[in-house]
């Protein structure tokens, strides 16, 4: 496997233009816990309609706007050049400049995501299918496992919908996620690199909190191919690597998933990979962190700063040994 440097160089183009949505808001859910999950700062937007023929996503002449400026904590949004051109994406290539240009033509259309497994009623969805959910926006805090982080204005919405919709059986303990296999147009997977196609998963309670996000756009439109399109994984809570993107099919099963980076690196990548800066990554602290767009490090927050929302979920538990 590819060792993973955590030092590498912060970009130096730190200008964001921000302005507004132009448009009214809708109301979250009723009960959701939407607002808890950011402490007052997870807006909701009108919905976003994706096309039914999806084509390649550009970067805008103009930095495209989302409907706040900084997340709950008051830190500022990661700019959108940052977010579409600083990829963890090994489907593409290791080299995080690299991924935006070689994703440029991934064909994301069409698409089918299959739910099936342990549930009542298993389906199949097309991306047009999934705006039955009714996307929201949530500013939310990525910490990836090298030690930067991003804050990100995600289009998506709560995977428990999802779920709910599939009617989930009393056996279902565990969701198991799988990305697209495509060699001819993911050249990494073409390579020993890592086990494809790339596998994660989540307890069931993790996967039915309301903070766990299936994404499918960020900074109010459709998501770019570089950061997962057509729709991906997003964990607040959990380092970056569980965010899978690209899913093709979603698994609910009564056993606890064997995730790629489990496979690639048992001593390193545990299940759950919770952000806890108490525990060192094997080869480097987890202390403190790189904010993508700033200089200097930060302290890591535990839980990536959610721990009031999902601590609960970890109640006796050696978050030590379950990295």
């Amino acid at each position: 496997m590819v060792k993973i440097d955590p030092s590498e160089v912060t970009p130096k183009h730190l200008y964001l233009s921000r302005r507004q949505f132009i448009g009214s808001t809708t109301a979250l859910a009723a009960g959701a816990l939407a607002l808890a999950a950011c402490k007052g700062n997870l807006p909701a937007v009108e919905p976003v309609t994706t096309p039914g023929a999806s084509t390649a996503t550009v970067v805008p002449a103009s930095t495209p706007s989302a409907s706040g400026a900084t997340d709950e904590l008051g830190d500022p949004l990661t700019s959108f050049q940052d977010i579409t051109h600083y990829n963890n994406y090994y489907e593409f290539s290791t080299k995080k400049s690299a991924v935006a240009d070689l994703a440029a033509d991934f064909p994301i259309s069409p698409w089918t995501i299959e739910v099936s497994g342990l549930v009542k009623d298993p389906k199949s969805y097309t991306p047009d299918d999934l705006q039955k959910f009714e996307p929201e926006e949530r500013i939310y805090r990525l910490r990836c496992v090298e030690g930067w982080s991003m804050i990100i204005p995600w289009i998506g919405f709560p995977l428990h919908k999802l779920l709910k919709d599939v009617q989930p059986t009393s056996e279902a303990t565990y969701v198991q996620f799988t990305t697209i296999y495509d060699p001819k147009n993911m050249p990494s997977q073409n390579s020993n690199l890592l086990e494809w196609p790339y596998v994660e998963g989540l307890r069931m309670d993790e996967a039915m909190h309301d903070l766990t996000l299936m994404v499918t756009g960020l900074y109010g439109q459709d998501l770019p191919k570089q950061d997962g399109a057509p729709i991906r994984l997003v964990v607040p809570w959990k380092y970056g690597f569980k965010g899978i993107k690209a899913i093709v099919k979603i698994e609910l099963v009564d056993y606890q998933p064997i995730s790629t980076w489990m496979l690639a690196a048992s001593n390193e990548y545990g299940f759950y990979a919770n952000v806890n800066p108490e525990v060192d990554h094997p080869r480097w602290s987890q202390a403190t962190e790189r904010r993508i767009g700033e200089v200097g490090r930060r302290r890591t927050l535990m839980f990536n700063g959610y721990e009031e929302e999902v601590a609960s979920l970890y109640t006796g538990m050696d978050l030590e040994v379950n990295y």
